[in-house]
């Protein structure tokens, strides 16, 4: 199983913004729950879209400049951005079929 990529700060606009294929972000903390239950269920998608959608995370306790600049108040939230730009959220844990119908609709 395709573990997703760290991405920080520094990295995110060429790893996210600058990406050829659509990006998954999911915003995450140790510390947070919930971020456990979901980390499993993107690392399935991230091998079912393998080719199709890039996933990486981000943790929001050491990349705060990020997260505050999309808004992140709730975690985890999922970001999928095309084209440098988010064009879907997803916050709270959510079964993987909800979030498989959330990432075709964007795709």
């Amino acid at each position: 199983m395709a573990k997703p990529a760290d991405v920080t700060d520094a990295n995110f606009e060429s790893e996210v913004l600058k990406a050829a294929t659509p990006v998954l972000v999911d915003f995450w903390a140790p510390w947070c729950g919930p971020c456990r239950m979901v980390a499993p269920v993107v690392e399935e998608l991230s091998d079912e879209y393998a080719g199709k959608v890039k996933f990486v995370k981000l943790n929001t306790d050491d990349n705060v400049r990020t997260a505050s600049q999309y808004g992140i108040r709730s975690i985890p939230t999922l970001l999928v951005f095309k084209g440098g730009q988010p064009v879907g959220q997803i916050i709270g844990f959510r079964p993987k079929g909800d979030l498989k119908k959330r990432l075709d609709a964007v795709l």
